[in-house]
């Protein structure tokens, strides 16, 4: 069993900065992929950002490029999500999401929200 802790959501006024927090604790197994997801009322959970741990490539939903930034400490099993320039738009509850094991389980953690306003 793979537990997810995520932390760092909250209020901040537009143009302002988060970062978020996920670490991954329990039976880990290889870990695969390590990314963040977002959904906001009314609309699907979608993609923001994902690391790749075989060749270390990271991936960003066009709409974050440029102002999110992806990392990971692999000794700790855990993944960051900087999130610069912050927009309303950006407004949503944000879901970790691990890939790990040799069946490539997914993970999710349990939301934090993050809330962009003025």
């Amino acid at each position: 069993q793979v537990q997810l802790v995520e932390s760092g959501g909250g209020l901040v006024q537009p143009g302002g900065s988060l970062r978020l927090s996920c670490a991954a604790s329990g039976r880990i197994s290889m870990i695969h992929a390590m990314g963040w997801y977002r959904q906001a009322p009314g609309k699907e959970r979608e993609l923001v950002a994902i690391t790749i741990t075989s060749g270390g490539s990271t991936n960003y939903a066009d709409s974050v490029k440029g102002r999110f930034t992806i990392s990971r400490d692999n000794a700790k099993n855990t993944v960051y999500l900087q999130m610069n320039s912050l927009k309303p738009d950006d407004t949503a509850v944000y879901y970790c999401n691990v890939v790990a094991g040799g069946i490539l389980r997914t993970y999710w953690g349990q939301g934090t929200q993050v809330t962009v306003s003025s």
